[in-house]
């Protein structure tokens, strides 16, 4: 479980994050998204234990982060952005060496478990040097493991990782949040689509959304994407609509005489699209809509706050 009331952390005087307030209940897996710089990391240092805020309270499995830092760090499994490894050590020696750190029971027999956990218990006596990207993520997500905690909280798990790995550790974390809190920091939208079953979007320190995928498209009802067909070229229908009021975005659709629109939130432009069309002379062939990406959603919101700020 956390829990998060007001959190704020300067740097001198600049405010990496801002007033931010959210939780995540045990056996759920939360997306947190946002472009670099917004205050993930930050969010999940001090989370971890790794540095205090400035003001605000934080609570991880029931335990204050400033005043029960100890105990917080016991209860949490943290995977940084860049996980610090021994080249020089196998991957056993590795395990073995972070367990006796955190004074885990048993020790050899759960670096075992925790190797089979993250299907790496072949690979037990290779170097950790020799290994690829994506095993040395795994170890690292490993070590998170190794004394049991109630909480993970994983800075882009995935990042760096090619189509197959991303794919095996993907499923590793959603095994993983069946029985525990997850807090998962990704720049790949549709993997928080896929795995998170709530999103927190941050732009500039702020929290600007938090919600289910799914209902975050029905937030943006009527910020919709259409598809159009029609019998012209992609380049004409490209000229013909991208200068109509109320579209954000014009993009060739997958087939030749089809583009995507993107429109902005609280206009239904169905009307004003076929209009347009047949006026110019162009069969209408299809003019369809299609709900808004993850990544639409998360471009619409931090566009918006973004120009908010700018004209303040």
């Amino acid at each position: 479980m956390i829990e998060v009331e007001g959190l704020t952390k300067f740097y001198g005087a600049f405010p990496a994050i801002q007033e931010l307030s959210f939780n995540a209940r045990p056996g759920e897996i939360v997306g947190f998204l946002g472009p670099n710089g917004a205050g993930k990391t930050t969010t999940m240092r001090i989370l971890a234990g790794y540095m205090p805020p400035t003001s605000g309270t934080a609570r991880v499995a029931g335990f204050d982060v400033v005043d029960q830092s100890l105990e917080v760090r016991r209860r949490v499994g943290y995977l940084p952005e860049t996980v610090p490894l021994y080249p020089e050590m196998s991957v056993f020696e590795y395990l073995t060496f972070m367990g006796s750190l955190r004074r885990v029971p048993e020790l050899e027999d759960r670096v075992d478990e925790v190797l089979e956990q993250v299907a790496m218990l072949e690979r037990s006596e290779s170097y950790i040097g020799n290994l690829s990207k994506g095993l040395r993520q795994r170890v690292g997500l490993a070590q998170a493991l190794l004394h049991k905690p109630e909480v993970l909280i994983l800075d882009e798990p995935t990042i760096g990782l090619d189509p197959a790995q991303i794919i095996e550790v993907r499923r590793i974390i959603q095994e993983l949040g069946r029985e525990r809190t997850v807090l998962l920091s990704t720049h790949i939208l549709p993997e928080a689509q896929q795995i998170c079953g709530r999103v927190l979007i941050i732009n500039r320190g702020k929290i600007v959304a938090e919600d289910s995928p799914g209902n975050l498209q029905a937030q943006l009802a009527g910020a919709e994407r259409l598809v159009v067909a029609a019998g012209a070229s992609c380049e004409q229908l490209l000229q013909l609509l991208g200068g109509l009021p109320g579209i954000s975005s014009v993009r060739a659709g997958s087939r030749d005489g089809e583009v995507e629109v993107a429109t902005v939130p609280g206009k239904d432009l169905r009307p004003l699209l076929a209009r347009t069309i047949v006026e110019a002379g162009v069969d209408l062939m299809e003019l369809r809509t299609s709900g808004l990406s993850l990544e639409e959603i998360f471009l619409q919101l931090t566009r918006e706050e973004n120009d908010e700020q700018a004209g303040g």
